[in-house]
């Protein structure tokens, strides 16, 4: 008698392409990447007494230092925008790209031992950090807006139509630490001192984007060097549309976008690759 033979749901194999994401597989496992961004949401907190008001403690003490050392003693400009409004939006942006950068480039060495029992598409870690900082900055965006109410109330400030830019720059933002982190991800499974360099890279990469500084204030050579960084242009772009200040062309969008699906294409081939091999060198 012959037994009837089974069909399996899921089939796991080997082979996959290296450029291909995967993002059905991603969508499949929808609810695996909201149990991760509820996971990093309520662990950042958990345990402190001031809870979720640390969403908002952060970047006003980080706003009132920077205006103390870079605005009153150090007098940098800030084009003519109120010194608390122009360096909240560069807190706000960069805490959201730090963050989503810092966490995703741990993919690996974080999450070995879940990967090395079960599996599910590797990439859903990587999404669901960027997905959980971006609830964070959507509540630091919120105490932002707060403060743009005032001084647009008081007409201190001259937003302009590239402010609706904002969604496009956040995921350009996402994608670009996404496409970044992913590589270095993949790079600290077998060399673990890039991820001690890679905190000391990203303080030097905040001083060579305008988050304290406009970039109309860098001389010639220097401001034409600073457009080739993708975050320049996203920065630029969002001050100029909220504030009405700053030295901001489409151009400088174009730029940060190619440089951004360059890095992401990269990150795609280097993270499927190592994916495969990781935990033979973690």
């Amino acid at each position: 008698m012959n037994e009837p033979q089974q069909k399996w749901t899921e089939t796991i194999d080997d082979t996959h392409s290296l450029f291909d994401l995967k993002l059905k597989e991603v969508w499949k496992y929808k609810d695996l990447v909201y149990m991760f961004v509820k996971r990093d949401f309520v662990s950042s907190f958990k345990q402190t007494i001031l809870g979720p008001i640390w969403f908002f403690i952060n970047p006003i003490f980080t706003t009132i230092t920077y205006l103390i050392i870079f605005g009153k003693f150090a007098k940098l400009p800030t084009d003519g925008a109120p010194g608390i409004l122009f360096y909240l939006a560069g807190v706000t942006l960069w805490n959201y790209f730090s963050g989503a950068l810092l966490g995703t480039t741990n993919t690996f060495t974080g999450n070995a031992s879940i990967f090395g029992k079960v599996y599910f598409p590797r990439l859903v870690t990587p999404v669901s950090i960027v997905i959980s900082n971006l609830m964070r900055l959507i509540v630091q965006f919120l105490l932002f807006i707060a403060v743009w109410l005032y001084y647009l109330i008081n007409k201190e400030i001259h937003p302009n139509w590239w402010m609706l830019a904002t969604p496009f720059l956040i995921i350009i933002m996402a994608l670009f630490a996404l496409g970044v982190g992913m590589i270095f991800s993949s790079l600290t499974t077998k060399y673990k001192d890039l991820t001690m360099l890679l905190a000391f890279g990203v303080s030097l990469l905040m001083y060579a984007t305008p988050v304290i500084y406009p970039i109309s204030m860098l001389p010639g050579y220097f401001r034409s060097l600073a457009k080739y960084n993708p975050l320049t242009g996203i920065f630029e772009c969002f001050k100029y549309g909220w504030l009405g200040v700053g030295d901001f062309s489409p151009s400088m969008l174009i730029i940060s976008t190619i440089i951004t699906i360059v890095l992401l294409f990269i990150g795609i081939i280097t993270f499927n690759k190592v994916e495969r091999t990781f935990m033979d060198t973690v």
